[in-house]
């Protein structure tokens, strides 16, 4: 019986208990409000978390695909992050999160935690040439003996990175993908993966269980979890997460 177990808390956020630990992805758990910085989009929240930071409960790692954007890592998240709780991520997240617990890597990199060995992997956080703009993101694969192979994309909009995860990693069970095909001004494309794109990566890596996340909760989210739920009707791998319940990958 399977003791990988996920909870959704909303937008990118979720807890993965993998392998003995408990892992948050992209933390966010700032109640709704409208984050507006000078020369930035401004982002709308719409709705607060299934859990507060308060609830979450001992948290062993936080995963975090970037540090620029607040529907990735808002005050909440950074908060939790200043507790001291080990976190991996890129370089710059970690050159800028100074005096923290960042630890950054490049792509393909990896850093074994327990009887974990998580391997940073590419993304990239729009269509090509939106680096500039949207910065250096990054995904994770987790392997643990006995366990399943779990791919957790952050905010990656490219399935030609998809496919070479893949070829690098051809037995992934469980896929967390960030979808919503979310969309400012400034960028002509989805920031992340479509709906439809999201079920061509699930079919690329092989998974037999997909996990969507980074589909609501945000006004930039083009698309939603119904939209999602429908591109996959049909296949048997979208997992049903209800906001703030445990439940059995």
């Amino acid at each position: 019986m399977s003791t990988t177990t996920v909870t959704y808390i909303g937008g990118p956020t979720a807890i993965l208990e993998y392998a003995g630990l408990r892992i948050v992805t992209d933390p966010t758990f700032d109640p709704p409000q409208v984050y507006e910085e000078p020369g930035t989009t401004t982002l709308v929240k719409t709705a607060g978390p299934a859990l507060t930071r308060a609830d979450l409960g001992p948290i062993d790692l936080v995963l975090l695909s970037h540090h620029s954007h607040k529907d990735n890592l808002d005050y909440e998240g950074l908060e939790l992050i200043a507790t001291g709780v080990s976190t991996l991520s890129t370089r710059a997240a970690a050159s800028d999160l100074f005096g923290g617990s960042v630890e950054g890597y490049d792509s393909w990199e990896d850093q074994a935690i327990g009887s974990i060995t998580i391997t940073l992997v590419p993304a990239l956080h729009g269509p090509p040439g939106s680096e500039k703009y949207t910065g250096t993101v990054t995904g994770f694969v987790l392997e643990a003996p006995g366990e399943p192979t779990v791919y957790i994309s952050g905010d990656n909009a490219s399935i030609p990175l998809v496919s070479q995860i893949a070829d690098r990693f051809p037995e992934i069970d469980i896929a967390l993908l960030f979808a919503g095909a979310a969309r400012v001004p400034r960028i002509d494309g989805a920031l992340t993966l479509t709906s439809t794109q999201a079920v061509t990566a699930a079919r690329i890596l092989g998974a037999s269980r997909v996990v969507g996340l980074h589909t609501e909760h945000w006004e930039h989210f083009s698309e939603s979890r119904a939209d999602l739920e429908a591109a996959f009707d049909g296949s048997g791998l979208l997992v049903a997460t209800p906001p703030g319940i445990r439940v059995t990958l």
